[in-house]
């Protein structure tokens, strides 16, 4: 930006100046002149508090606003200049106000002065913005000491004392209402700030000379007079902001007003008549002009722009800088109003690219980018065609010189804002969600909103970039104006522009230099604005490195070109950017033939000729012609040992591709391979003296070295050559090299085919790890690596080839991936595996699997077992396998077999056992078998030490089975509970035998009959030895009898049979939590064995089975019914009712009703309807009838209805309850009771609904009895 007045960038802000804190200032009262010195006077003088003070002052109010051109931030700061306190203003005008013409003169900038820079027609100049920033202020604050009295000396009285203050008060107001004269005439405020000791702030007599010295001054009565003491530095920092904080509305009215005056001279203006335009620029030569309509216009805004923007009203500024900015592009528009290449012309093209500079930085304030970047680019482009217009077009250096200076500016304002509060927004993709979130998306948006979204993207003209890409900009603009001025020097003999001003200022500049500063900023903000995570450097980002590296090379500085060089081309060469590589390479060559480093220059030709940089078809000998001149006419700097030219992070040379016919042998077999060595379609090497070629293995092959074979001169290079190495074999001691003969020159697109076979004796990995090639001429001794796997990466989508037929050539194509290499390997071992069972297996028994191996080979074999139990997601499943003395959850390791001798078996018998759910289990078995014979002694390399991941000498084979057993249950058992209720009578409440420990409560008990049904299922049949119940009898529940242990189920039981067993227990509920289930108080065992036809069954296996929870249904109010199963005519029986209620909580009122009926054939003596006792909780009660039988057979007793009267809404004639009506109103008899017969009791366990509670079963009853004769 130092090509612009730096006024006219600035960021503008209130202007305060400060005076009296300037270090001349005595700091200290003077005695009277009559009052003799004192001691004190006499001494050196030193720096009393309030000369600290002025200094923190000066200090804390130069830290708040430093002048900048990046400042966004509104706070409430001033610019403050230091000043002198009887520093003069700028005059108004030209002319004092007592003179007569006062009122028509003018300001000394204004262009209708003639002494003023701007007369007649200029526009604004900087002058005019340094006036305001530096020589106007809008608020004047001035320091001053007050007058503090001396202590009291002898014969001085309080009136002489106070006489003296009146007078220094007097003096002081003085000084202040001339001061105040003066900034009354230009509009300001002035503020006085009075120094004072903390001794004279508590004396009563300060608010009086305060007051005093405010009213003979004249000053404002608000915010126009402080007091201030020697403070502390961070007191005087809080002082500072609250003394701005009270200036502020002063200095915003100040630049307020200067708003409103300009803008009643604008209107003036504009209503003006226009001036009459002249017919041509050249008729008014030398004619003074004066400005026209259109430049006041420009004038006025700007000047209301810059007042906005001193008042920090940053939108307002932003409108009157639009509306400048487009009056100044229509004066550009006419040459007539502004005349090419004149001074007005260039200091209104200045004063346009400073308004630009302001709007963008506004609109980048308000985080505008989008138009921040539309209005620079829109500037260049509109004064880019005025250029043209003018003459100065894109064939000039001016025009680029132009546009590099906008780039630039951009780039700065950019940074400074950077540094600051601007955040550019980031163009980078974001992270690619995951493909949950894809799938939601792609939910959600419809198909058309898909196709919208793929059309969209990111203009980069649109896009606001970092400040490097601007910088990058600027340099490439400035190469351009490079490029121009040069063709304008070597046109310079026609004397057109050789002495204008441009031309002659063009030969001064750098231009060089200039790109160079350029480019490197613009790369270390490339590096810098790179996104995080990505350690490579940007594309963008090497090419400005290499154009940083041409520079140096157009510079003359080749060292830190090369320095460059280097660094590029590792990543080019990396990525196999070439056509990025090519001019590289090219200009690398140059800058080390300018430096004399033959080396270099080597490497660099070899490296040339295996990308193929400038060679064509049209001259494909001109890299090696280039090569050989420079080993013919030069010599390296040591011939002792050789020069190697590195390109394994580069393009080899040639073309390698190392095929094997077989992927695997056997020890001893011979594996054909060849080494295809191609050059490439637009290079020859035909005569690059190659001398020598050397094969290098990996293994311990002996290396091949190829010596050059001169060729027939007469006769040409044919596409396809093939000579033969022989047969290789692995050697147990070092070898000498193998030497061959062949012919090592290749022309464009040629290829030799080197043929062998290699053969070992030991298991090993055979491949081609580098093959060398050795060039030398005079003193010059080459050597150039080339590793095959290297040079596959660029060919990875093409097969490799098998020459198969050499007139005429004819390949075969590879398509196996490790064609690079063969494996060799023993030769596999005969052992068969058989495996045999009898399946399924059951869960509890161990079941057995028998593996046969027998040894099918010549050789004696050494074998082991590994026996592997696959994990299984069968919950609760807890299996073992076991082999000999072996046993395991899941691995058997190296079980030993035996050597065992050709046409040897051995027998191993596995057992599985297996617990848990069914299901299948996998079993995976390994044989492993090795040869007992010697094997030979394995060589040993000292240029190959042996590598943990190398092959194993050991002669060893493996058989793999995998085995998969299903496992089902070998029976299976079914319970049906049923519950009733007991019949023997409840002890009373007060009875203390149910208060003791370990009371059982008998009559709480229910008596719960389990009835299991055991099936056989297992398919091959069982052999039960015996069914036994285990009893785990407790407090809740006991086993009372089981018929298990009457009965006798052994035997043999085929699939399907089925044996039961009744067991009776019983049951206490737990009266703390009755709803929780209660364990079975035991477990069936049934010990059985599997069912083959051999001498001996099965293993022994038993398997357990747990009596089922048991959940006893609840009882509240009931009644038990015990009548005779049968009886004799005429001959009474009882017939009793027990009222129980088993209710928790709840006492019981039941009335009792016999319905006989005529059809009934019983007598009845007894209550026919009554109301029974209050039933407490616990409590039950009986009632008894003698029936006498009047017939006989199954006759039906008399119907007994119970009912509950606690349930009762209401009585018979009562009030119903609130929204009741109807016939369900009125509710007079309560809940019918259910009646059990107890010679029939039987429930099922407790049933809930929905809701958790407990489901009643039905109220009706049917008791019937055989009356005999």
């Amino acid at each position: 930006m130092n090509s612009y007045p730096p006024e006219l960038l600035y960021q503008l802000a209130p202007v305060m100046f400060v005076a009296g804190l300037d270090a001349q200032t005595p700091q200290t009262p003077q005695p009277p002149t009559d009052t003799p010195p004192t001691p004190s006077a006499q001494q050196p003088p030193r720096q009393d508090s309030f000369q600290v003070l002025a200094l923190r002052l000066r200090d804390a109010l130069r830290a708040q606003r430093k002048i900048a051109i990046w400042q966004p931030e509104k706070s409430k700061t001033f610019h403050i200049v230091l000043v002198d306190k009887d520093i003069p203003f700028p005059p108004r005008k030209t002319v004092q106000p007592d003179h007569p013409q006062y009122n028509s003169s003018h300001s000394p900038v204004s262009p209708l002065t003639p002494t003023s820079p701007l007369y007649p027609d200029g526009i604004i100049a900087p002058i005019w913005i340094r006036k305001h920033m530096n020589l106007l202020p809008s608020v004047f604050v001035m320091f001053m000491r007050i007058y503090e009295s001396p202590p009291p000396q002898t014969g001085q009285t309080e009136r002489d004392r106070e006489v003296e203050e009146k007078r220094r008060d007097t003096e002081l107001s003085a000084e202040i209402a001339q001061r105040k004269k003066s900034t009354n005439e230009r509009g300001l405020k002035l503020t006085v700030v009075l120094m004072a000791s903390r001794r004279m702030l508590d004396d009563p007599t300060l608010d009086g000379r305060l007051t005093f010295i405010r009213r003979q001054s004249g000053l404002d009565p608000r915010a126009a007079l402080f007091v201030l003491s020697p403070v502390s530095p961070a007191e005087i920092g809080e002082f500072v902001r609250s003394l701005q904080d009270a200036l502020w509305e002063p200095a915003l009215d100040y630049y307020t007003n200067h708003s409103k005056r300009v803008r009643r001279k604008r209107n003036r203006h504009s209503q003006a008549t226009s001036y009459q335009l002249p017919l041509s620029p050249m008729a008014s030569a030398g004619v003074a002009r004066p400005l026209r309509p259109e430049g006041w216009t420009v004038r006025y805004e700007y000047k209301m722009a810059c007042f906005a923007e001193f008042r920090g009203e940053d939108q307002v500024a932003l409108k009157h800088y639009q509306d400048a900015y487009s009056t100044l592009i229509i004066m550009f528009g006419s040459t007539a109003i502004l005349p090419p290449r004149t001074k007005r012309w260039a200091e209104a093209k200045v004063l346009a690219d400073c308004i630009n500079v302001k709007i963008v930085k506004l609109y980048l304030y308000n985080n505008e980018h989008a138009l921040a970047l539309s209005h620079q680019n829109s500037h260049m482009r509109k004064f880019a065609d005025f250029s043209r217009g003018w003459g100065i077009g894109e064939e000039t250096f001016e025009f680029w010189s132009w546009l590099a200076r906008q780039h630039r500016v951009f780039a700065e304002l950019l940074e400074q804002g950077t540094r600051s509060t601007l955040k550019i927004p980031s163009a980078y993709p974001t992270p690619t969600p995951s493909p949950a979130v894809l799938a939601g998306q792609s939910l959600e948006a419809s198909q058309m909103g898909l196709d919208v979204m793929r059309v969209l993207g990111i203009n980069p003209n649109q896009a606001l970039q970092h400040p490097g890409f601007y910088y990058y900009m600027a340099a490439r603009c400035t190469e351009r104006r490079r490029e121009r001025f040069l063709l304008a020097v070597e046109s310079e003999g026609d004397g057109q522009q050789s002495n204008s001003p441009g031309f002659v200022n063009e030969r001064k500049v750098d231009h060089l230099a200039i790109v160079l500063e350029l480019y490197t900023r613009a790369y270390e903000l490339f590096k810098k604005w790179s996104p995080q995570g990505v350690q490579n450097l940007g594309r963008l980002t090497l090419w400005i490195a290499y154009r940083i590296a041409q520079t140096y090379y157009e510079s003359g500085k080749f060292d830190m070109a090369v320095r460059f060089f280097e660094r590029i081309a590792k990543t080019y060469r990396k990525e196999s950017w070439e056509s990025l590589l090519h001019p590289l390479l090219s200009q690398w060559y140059a800058c080390a033939q300018q430096l004399g480093d033959m080396e270099l220059s080597v490497k660099l030709l070899t490296e040339m000729l295996a990308y193929g940089t400038n060679a064509s078809a049209d001259d494909r000998d001109a890299l090696q012609e280039d090569l050989l001149a420079v080993l013919k006419s030069t010599v390296p700097a040591s011939t002792e040992e050789p020069v190697v030219v590195d390109l394994s992070d580069s393009k080899p040379i040639l073309d390698v591709s190392v095929v094997f016919w077989d992927s695997e042998i056997n020890v001893g077999e011979q594996a054909p391979f060849q080494i295809l060595l191609s050059s490439q379609t637009h290079v020859s090497l035909s005569s690059i003296p190659f001398t020598q070629l050397a094969i290098h293995f990996n293994a311990d092959v002996p290396p091949v070295v190829v010596e050059h074979l001169q060729p027939d001169l007469d006769a040409g290079i044919p596409s396809v050559q093939r000579f033969d190495l022989g047969l290789l074999v692995v050697s147990p001691v070092v070898a000498e090299p193998i030497e061959k003969q062949a012919v090592l020159r290749w022309g464009p697109q040629s290829t030799i085919v080197f043929t062998g076979i290699v053969s070992s004796p030991l298991p090993m990995h055979i491949t081609v790890s580098k093959l060398v090639f050795t060039i030398k001429v005079n003193s010059w001794w080459i050597e150039v690596p080339i590793v095959p796997e290297a040079t596959r990466d660029e060919h990875a989508l093409i097969a490799a080839r098998w020459l198969s037929a050499l007139n005429p050539p004819r390949f075969v194509p590879i398509r196996r991936q490790d064609h690079s290499g063969v494996k060799v390997r023993y030769r596999p071992h005969q052992v068969q595996v058989a495996i045999s069972h009898e399946g399924p297996a059951y869960i509890g028994e161990e079941f057995p699997i028998e593996i046969n191996i027998t040894n099918q080979d010549d050789r004696e074999l050494d074998v082991v077992l590994d026996v592997l139990l696959q994990p299984t997601e069968i919950d609760e499943a807890v299996n073992h396998i076991a082999m000999d003395d072996q046993r395991s959850t899941s691995l058997l390791k190296a079980v030993a077999c035996g050597v065992l001798a050709p046409g040897v078996t051995v027998l191993k018998k596995l057992f599985l056992a297996n617990t848990g759910a069914p299901g299948d289990r996998v079993i995976d078995i390994s044989v492993q078998s090795h040869s007992t014979a010697q094997l030979p002694v394995s060589p040993t390399s000292p240029k190959s030490p042996t590598s943990p991941t190398a092959p194993s000498t050991v002669d060893r084979s493996e058989t793999l089975r995998t085995l998969t057993i299903d496992v089902t249950q070998p029976v299976r058992i079914e319970h049906a509970v049923t519950y009733k209720r007991p019949t023997k009578p409840q002890p009373g409440l007060a009875d203390l035998a149910t208060f003791e420990g370990g009371h059982r409560d008998e009559a709480a008990a229910v008596e719960a009959l389990v009835t299991s049904v055991v099936s056989i299922i297992a398919p091959s049949g069982l052999v039960i030895e015996d069914v036994v119940l285990h009893r785990k009898d407790d407090e809740l529940a006991e086993v009372i009898d089981c018929s298990v242990d009457q009965d006798d189920f052994s035997g043999e039981w085929l699939a399907g049979d089925e044996l039961c067993d009744r067991c009776r227990v019983s049951v206490i509920p737990d009266e703390e939590h009755p709803e929780e289930t209660i364990p079975g108080p035991g477990d069936y065992e049934v010990t059985w064995r599997r069912q083959v036809y051999l001498p001996h069954h099965g293993s022994r296996s038993s398997t357990r089975f747990p009596l089922p929870p048991l959940c006893p249904p609840s009882d509240g109010l009931i009644a038990l019914l015990d009548a005779p199963t049968t009886a004799r005519l005429h001959t009474p029986i009882p017939l009793r009712l027990t009222l129980r209620n088993r209710h928790p909580t709840r006492t019981a009122t039941a009335t009792v009703q016999l319905e006989p009926d005529t059809a009934d054939a019983f007598v009845v003596a007894g209550l026919r309807h009554g109301r029974m006792p209050v039933l407490l909780p616990g409590q039950e009660d009986a009632l008894t009838w003698n029936l006498i039988p009047l017939q006989c057979g199954l006759v039906r007793i008399p119907r007994v209805k119970v009912l509950d009267r606690r349930s009762a809404v209401q009585l018979a004639g009562g009030t119903p309850p609130p929204g009741a009506g109807g016939a369900d109103a009125v509710q007079t008899e309560g809940d019918e009771v259910e009646i059990v017969d107890v010679r029939w009791d039987g429930r099922p366990e407790r049933i809930e609904d929905g809701d958790g509670k407990e489901v009643r079963v039905a109220k009706g009853h049917e008791a019937y009895v055989l009356v005999l004769p």
